[in-house]
Order: structure tokens, then C-alpha cells, then sequence
């Protein structure tokens, strides 16, 4: 688990030579990954989810070094629904374990620092890719499932995730250094009024309206959209069936007031935290959060993120289950069977990466 300033390592890919997007891998033979190699890892890094699909990263690959550095985009923040950059810091450390997983399976080992430069708080992280000694396995395994995973705001199924499938994601939340705790039906209960609350609170102030309309493209900007949230993806109209989805204004004319597919009645909700709530921490969650997610894809799981909630500090508290002992709560994840959904929009390689 990465500390503040140490170094965490990550693995190499056991017998799949290739990363996510096709290169070879060749971390066994030591030297350094050829160009192609590094754009693969980071289109790889480059598919993790995001609030608002903003993804706000940036990577620059230092050859000399054989680092890459993640680094915040600031000209990609939510001032309105996320001042702080908790989101951020969120998206970037999914966006981080994502190249981990990637560097693993082309041979790679990623030995990561978090925070390396207490005077440049944009370099998020450095992640080192050292000729594989001790494969990693576990991570490797995960890299065919970062191109299927995709966040879902479509109703599922009422088929309960088994247990042995939850413990298997608890652990690894707990990998990553997080917690993952599916909280009881009472508390189920009590979440979803707090994200009703959250969502009418959005409603009712312009600017995160405004910034959340900014961020969703219709039928005719998804054509050429690279981020941003597809109207066409966000599901039946707000307030049918048991879950209350995000509304956005670009989506009322995607879908009819009827629509005939209910949301589940009772969602499988679970909640991903930490014990303290730093940059460091929501770097970890993020991290916790994708390794969490590539896994439920692996199971045949649909995923959906939550976060308004977790945007008004008045209500993000109450989120959190009492009986968990959980510290700060800073995902609440939905989780169950449901139909495939369309991939999101991504900003090509060349907008994300520097090599020097």
C-alpha cells in the first residue's frame, strides 16, 4: 500500500505479454517499454471513470527516468461539485491503478510514489516501470477488464450478488488500503433519501446545474464527443423505481416520461472508504475503487458510481454506516445485473501524454 513519499509495487503480467491496446510488453528483459508500449498504458490509464467524464489527467512520460508522472488537469476541475478536488484526486487514482494493471500485463512492474513533491501538489503520483521480479499476478489478471468496464446508470436486475462475490470484492478494497462495506437494508434505505436530498439540492442551485448541463452531450456532441456524460446513456427519466439517478437537462428529450423499465427496488449498494480523508486517501480510494470495479466486471457485474451525495458535507456523514466503523465514505457504488451500456467518450492518447 502507497504511503506519502513511498513506493508501492505493482507486478508483472504472468505469461500475457501484451498490455491493454495491443503492445508487447518487455519488462522481463529489463531496459525500457518502446513508445508504442507507453501510449497503449496510458490509453489503458486513460479509460477509468471520472465525475462528469471530465477526466482531469495528465501523463508525461520521462525517458530517461522510465517514469511516468500522472498529473492533475486543472483546466478539467468542477469548481461547482467538487471544490476541494476530492473527485479529482478520486478519478486520478482510478486513472493510476488502471496503468498499474496495464504496466503488469506487458511485463512491467509499477513501483509507484504518491505525492512524490510536496511544492508541486499537480504530480499526483510517479509510477517507475522496473523489469518484473516478483509477478504480480492477481493484478495482471485484471487487464482484460478494462476496456468492458463501464459505468451504468440503467436499471438492473432484482438478483442479489452473492456473498462469495462480495467478499472477493472486499478484498480488494482492502488491497488498495479501503474499506468496501455493503450496509443493510434500513441503511440502504436511509442513503437513498440523502441522495433524493442531494439531488433536489443540485436542482435548486444554477451553477452546479449549469456545470452538470455543460458536461452532458447530446445526440448530435456525442458524435464527436471525447468527454463529457451521453445523454443517450443516462438512463430512464429520474424517479421511476427505487434508485434516483443524477439528473441532467440534456437528457429530458433522450427519453419518454413512461419509460416501462423500472429501477430495482431495493439496490445493492456499497460503500468504499477510508480512514482519514486526505490527497493521499482519495488517491488510494480511487485506486481502491477501480480494482473494486475491474473485479465485479470480471464477475459479470454492472457497476454505476454515486456521488452527489458525497458533494454536500452535511450529507455525506450520514452516508457513512455507523455499524462499519468506517472513517470517511468516499464512493457509494451500485452494483448488480444489468444490460450492456454504450462506452464513454475518451480524449485520444496524444491529449493526454507528453514524452520527454
Amino acid at each position: 500500500m502507497a504511503r506519502d513519499g513511498t513506493t508501492q509495487g505493482g507486478a508483472d503480467g504472468g505469461g500475457d505479454s501484451r498490455a491493454d491496446g495491443g503492445a508487447a510488453g518487455g519488462g522481463d528483459s529489463g531496459g525500457a517499454p518502446d513508445e508504442h508500449t507507453v501510449t497503449a498504458l496510458v490509453a489503458a490509464a486513460g479509460a477509468a471513470p471520472s465525475m462528469f467524464n471530465a477526466q482531469p489527467w495528465r501523463f508525461r512520460y520521462l525517458r530517461d527516468a522510465v517514469t511516468l508522472q500522472l498529473r492533475a488537469a486543472l483546466d478539467r476541475t468542477l469548481p461547482h461539485a467538487d471544490p476541494y478536488g476530492r473527485a479529482l484526486h478520486l478519478g486520478c487514482g482510478a486513472a493510476l491503478f488502471n496503468l498499474r494493471v496495464a504496466a503488469a500485463g506487458a511485463g512491467w512492474e509499477p513501483v509507484v510514489t504518491l505525492l512524490p513533491d510536496p511544492f508541486d501538489p499537480r504530480l499526483l503520483a510517479t509510477v517507475r516501470l522496473a523489469a518484473a521480479v516478483s509477478p504480480d499476478l492477481e493484478l495482471a489478471r485484471l487487464r482484460p477488464a478494462i476496456p468492458e468496464r463501464h459505468s451504468s446508470r440503467q436499471p438492473f436486475r432484482d438478483e442479489l450478488v452473492p456473498e462469495p462475490v462480495r467478499a472477493a470484492l472486499r478484498r480488494a478494497a482492502e488491497l488498495e488500503g479501503a474499506e468496501l462495506h455493503f450496509p443493510s437494508a434500513w441503511h440502504v434505505r436511509a442513503i437513498l433519501e440523502l441522495v433524493r436530498d442531494a439531488e433536489g439540492r443540485d436542482r435548486d442551485t444554477p451553477a452546479r446545474a449549469e456545470e452538470r448541463e455543460r458536461w452532458t452531450r447530446d445526440a448530435d456532441a456525442a458524435r464527436t464527443a471525447t468527454d463529457g456524460l451521453l445523454a443517450e446513456a443516462l438512463g430512464p427519466r429520474l424517479g421511476y423505481g427505487g434508485f434516483p439517478l443524477r439528473d441532467a437537462t440534456a437528457r429530458r428529450s433522450a427519453f419518454a416520461a413512461g419509460d416501462p423499465t423500472p429501477y430495482e427496488e431495493e439496490p445493492q449498494l456499497a460503500l468504499l472508504g477510508t480512514g482519514e480523508d486526505r490527497p493521499a486517501d482519495w488517491l488510494r480510494a480511487g485506486q481502491a475503487m477501480e480494482r473494486v470495479l475491474l473485479l465485479a466486471t470480471g464477475y459479470g457485474l454492472s457497476t454505476g458510481l454515486t456521488t452527489q451525495v458525497l458533494e454536500w458535507s452535511e450529507l455525506r456523514w450520514p452516508v457513512r454506516d455507523p455499524e462499519s466503523g468506517m472513517g470517511q465514505v468516499q464512493m457509494v457504488i451500485r452494483l448488480g445485473y444489468g444490460p450492456p451500456v454504450p462506452r464513454s467518450p475518451r480524449r485520444p492518447v496524444d491529449q493526454i501524454l507528453e514524452i520527454v
